[in-house]
């Protein structure tokens, strides 16, 4: 009896790697995945274990491939192939740091009606269209109000009085302002706070680190970006790439709107000149845009990650970006990671931000590199709302620190530069933090290491030579004087 209904989406995946090669891979298992075909497919028709499923994309012709199917039909494929991998799709999200949210609403005080507040330019007082406005009357409760600026930079707060005591306001800019934290004030109806703008030849914490790069910095390296896709920018140079989400178009790699990917792509590999535009720390290399996220979703799927990490190395990049917030072991990205390595690229991964928690996969596979977050005091306002970064243990510098966000453990290879960190945002420049930002500052490290290692450069395309990839990195870090579960190797260095 061939099962019936509701289905779900599952990967299935070689006894090792993408793809069904290698002594690993039976001849029937081979077959099957080349053979297999997008739309309906059923194997061992007629009899006990007779599976009919949906192939709904694919990684190669003999790849790992995306299916729906009913749990009964997953089980009986299994059967059919027993060495085949068949596993439920798991998804991730960005790990750049989460903006404050509210626990509950305010009923501190009696209704009387909202409270609008004004948010400006301290330049010129121009209102801020789009940002996020927070303000809490008991933090410890996570009570009080939100809202978004309207185009004359009004945030209309539903606080229930005209005039309310506020234990603290955030403010969360999408345009090239600092983000702003104000503790113990009086709001009242009418309100302005002004932010600061976004000076394009501050040193924040990646310029503080590694300056402004030569142009050439990097060339003859290839860099893909496997993220939310990287928008056109003045001072971005794409290559091209892919969009690897099922049901979308291939050549829709630009930015899904969220920004994230086009911040992560300028650190690495910007090319403007401050102040009139801002420089990654490895602008000569060729940059490529593998987008992972689907339009209007927060994360991306395994399938699409893995797909995008393949496609990456196909297509030549010597160095793999991953800025995702991880958890659990996750075989369909370690296949792609494995593949990676084994064909001479380095998957250089962001160990996640959730507030020193466990490095999440695919940061905390082995075949990863996987980068923390670290912080310098100096490098953005007194009043920015990254003040909230701020976390034990300091360093050798006592300016330094790893990010309170920043996740920690065994598996920490490197830190980079994360707190606050400016870059290319759709549209203009933006200031973001997380292990997302440290991620692209590494990868712009390994870029212009490999570039100064030419007969790495040129090796042939196998573990040995993402080895030493790595090997370049360990021999740059410097130790800044964190516990090693913190920092790993510590911080690599530029030639």
């Amino acid at each position: 009896m061939v099962p019936t209904g509701p289905t779900q989406q599952y990967v299935i995946v070689p006894p090792r790697g993408l793809r069904a090669v290698g002594p690993s891979a039976s001849a029937g298992l081979q077959s099957f995945l080349a053979s297999a075909q997008l739309g309906p497919c059923e194997v061992g028709a007629g009899g006990p274990r007779h599976a009919r499923f949906e192939i709904l994309d694919s990684i190669a012709g003999d790849g790992a491939k995306l299916i729906a199917a009913t749990p009964q039909a997953a089980l009986a494929l299994r059967a059919a192939q027993p060495s085949l991998r068949v596993v439920p799709v798991l998804r991730y999200g960005p790990a750049a740091t989460p903006r404050r949210q509210l626990w509950t609403t305010s009923s501190a005080v009696a209704p009387a009606g909202p409270l609008t507040l004004r948010v400006v330019s301290e330049i010129d007082c121009a209102p801020v269209a789009g940002a996020y406005v927070i303000a809490y009357v008991n933090l410890a409760t996570g009570e009080g109000a939100q809202a978004v600026t309207d185009a004359d930079g009004k945030a209309v707060l539903e606080l229930g009085a005209p005039s309310v005591r506020i234990e603290r306001l955030y403010v969360y800019p999408t345009t090239p302002f600092w983000t702003l934290r104000r503790d113990a004030l009086t709001l009242t109806d009418g309100a302005e706070v002004a932010l600061h703008p976004l000076d394009l030849s501050y040193t924040d914490c990646v310029r503080h680190y590694y300056g402004n790069a030569p142009d050439d910095a990097g060339a003859g390296v290839s860099v893909g970006v496997v993220d939310t896709g990287v928008s056109e920018h003045p001072d971005l140079a794409i290559d091209g790439g892919l969009n690897t989400v099922t049901g979308e178009d291939d050549a829709d790699f630009g930015d899904k709107g969220t920004g994230r990917g086009t911040h992560v792509a300028g650190i690495l590999a910007a090319r403007g000149t401050p102040p009139a535009g801002i420089r990654g720390v490895a602008p000569g290399v060729r940059l490529r845009s593998y987008r992972v996220f689907g339009r209007g979703q927060p994360q991306a799927e395994n399938f699409a990650i893995s797909k995008g990490i393949s496609e990456a190395v196909a297509d030549g990049c010597d160095i793999i970006s991953l800025a995702f917030n991880g958890g659990m072991a996750d075989v369909v990205i370690s296949a792609a990671v494995e593949d990676a390595r084994a064909s001479g690229s380095l998957v250089i991964a962001s160990a996640g931000s959730d507030g020193r928690g466990p490095v999440g996969h695919p940061a905390a596979d082995e075949l990863a590199v996987a980068v923390g977050a670290l912080g310098r005091l100096g490098t953005f306002p007194d009043d920015a709302a990254e003040i909230d970064d701020i976390a034990p243990p300091f360093g050798t510098d006592d300016a330094e620190f790893i990010g309170g966000f920043s996740n920690v453990g065994p598996e920490i290879d490197f830190v980079g530069p994360g707190v606050a960190v400016i870059s290319t945002y759709p549209g203009g420049y933006s200031e973001i933090s997380g292990t997302a930002m440290a991620v692209p500052a590494v990868a712009g490290v390994a870029a212009r290491l490999l570039q100064g290692a030419p007969e790495t450069l040129a090796a042939p395309r196998d573990a040995a030579r993402s080895e030493a990839i790595l090997t370049l990195l360990i021999a740059s870090a410097s130790d800044r004087g964190f516990p090693d579960t913190f920092e790993g190797h510590g911080l690599p260095s530029l030639p």
